[in-house]
């Protein structure tokens, strides 16, 4: 009886070890643009989905010029959240981790870089590139700095470094950032990676075992690839203009519905996108006056000055439309341009046609006929009957006229033309 307790308790054992010993996946992911809502989406994501599957570990492959302070710090806190490892990996040769890449880099359970790749040069950026007062300066800087030092301190990497970063936005190559204790090892490609993580003890997350580990490859899903496309800034601007200029057709021209369906979606896809980016309102005021502006030119003879004002306000809107100072975050001068040159020129010629129209002689009506030329049917003694517009018509002469002379319209007056005689030359 003994003996057979014994040998259930045996299998049992082996079982677990067998459980324990199982290899489990690897999750890789590829992080290669800004960081913006939509690649933070997708990191919290991949988080996700490797702790569901329990995951031996997660990569991220990371070469990134920098992004949204706010999409970063949601990186951030998914990786510290995430009950398996997260190993980022500055990757391939040539990337970098800049900017708020560093945040993301420095926060990893495991921080790894490739040959030929730098990172640091993690400064705030003032609102549009622009300068701010030095006190402005200093509060953001002394924010960034307590947060990046808080994420060294809780790794066990160089504060010292990271506030240089930020403050003097030092960067350093993979060679001087292992050196300075900013990462933790260097990594020919993802094979090397995984063999020298391989039995490293992750605080309060086990030891990595990766030697017989499978690899999933994780890509975007269409709702992260709709979301980081409408997120982009320049897409985020076509979608408002679309969107305005689409409202603005089917006001003017009620039932056309095509125009108002596609400028209602791309509206609304713009605001969502606006909620994402740090938007600044004053710049979408100015681009709807500046809407209002080229309508108004097209009711109102301005002679221009609308038009002109509605450039004027639609350029400082697009300049003033997002309030960051990171380049892949703004509105790019190519987006800027072509919309104020379609946008800009499409209104000018409608408000061109327009003054046209109010200053061109009538064509049709009564007002029309004056000025018109014909040919006297019938003796004209004074009343009598004109050809004129391939029509015939009561007319009245100041003088007489015969029939088959020359005559030119000079007034309506209740469907009875005034003429006079003119000279064939």
């Amino acid at each position: 009886m003994k003996a057979a307790g014994i040998l259930l308790i045996a299998v049992m054992m082996a079982g677990a070890v067998s459980e324990e010993s199982e290899a489990r996946d690897i999750y890789i992911m590829t992080i290669a643009s800004a960081i913006s809502p939509g690649i933070a989406d997708f990191v919290k994501r991949s988080i996700d989905d490797a702790s569901a599957a329990n995951a031996a570990c997660l990569i991220i492959e990371l070469d990134t010029p920098g992004g949204l302070a706010d999409s970063m710090r949601q990186i951030v806190m998914a990786i510290y959240a995430s009950p398996v490892p997260v190993i980022v990996y500055v990757s391939p040769s040539g990337a970098r981790a800049a900017s708020a890449g560093v945040m993301v880099t420095m926060a990893a359970d495991v921080a790894a870089m490739a040959p030929s790749t730098n990172i640091g040069a993690a400064s705030p950026v003032a609102i549009g590139g622009k300068d701010i007062d030095e006190t402005m300066l200093k509060k953001m800087n002394n924010d960034m700095v307590a947060y990046v030092k808080g994420i060294a301190g809780k790794r066990g990497r160089n504060a010292e470094w990271v506030e240089k970063a930020v403050r003097e936005a030092a960067s350093v190559t993979e060679k001087e950032a292992l050196e300075g204790n900013i990462v933790d090892l260097i990594a020919e490609d993802i094979d090397d990676l995984i063999r020298q993580v391989n039995g490293r003890d992750i605080e309060g997350k086990g030891t990595l075992d990766l030697a017989n580990a499978g690899r999933i490859r994780l890509t975007e899903s269409l709702r992260t690839k709709i979301l980081k496309t409408i997120s982009d800034p320049n897409i985020a601007y076509i979608l408002m203009m679309i969107g305005l200029a689409g409202l603005y057709f089917e006001l003017s021209h009620p039932g056309a519905i095509f125009p108002g369906v596609v400028g209602g979606i791309s509206i609304i896809l713009a605001f969502f996108a606006f909620q994402t980016l740090p938007v600044n309102y004053a710049g979408i005021l100015l681009i709807v006056l500046a809407i209002v502006f080229f309508i108004l030119e097209v009711k109102i003879a301005s002679y221009g000055m609308l038009s002109v004002a509605g450039v004027v306000s639609l350029l400082l809107g697009s300049l003033m439309l997002y309030r960051t100072g990171d380049v892949h975050l703004q509105v790019s001068w190519w987006a800027i341009g072509g919309t104020l040159a379609i946008v800009s020129g499409f209104f000018v010629c409608i408000a061109y046609l327009a003054f046209r129209a109010q200053t061109i002689p009538p064509m049709t009506g009564a007002a029309g006929l004056i000025g018109e030329t014909g040919t006297a049917k019938t003796p004209l003694t004074p009343k009598g009957k004109v050809f004129v517009r391939g029509e015939l018509w009561n007319a009245l002469a100041a003088e007489s006229i015969e029939a088959g002379e020359d005559i030119a319209v000079t007034g309506v007056e209740k469907l009875v033309l005034k003429v006079e005689k003119t000279t064939s030359l």
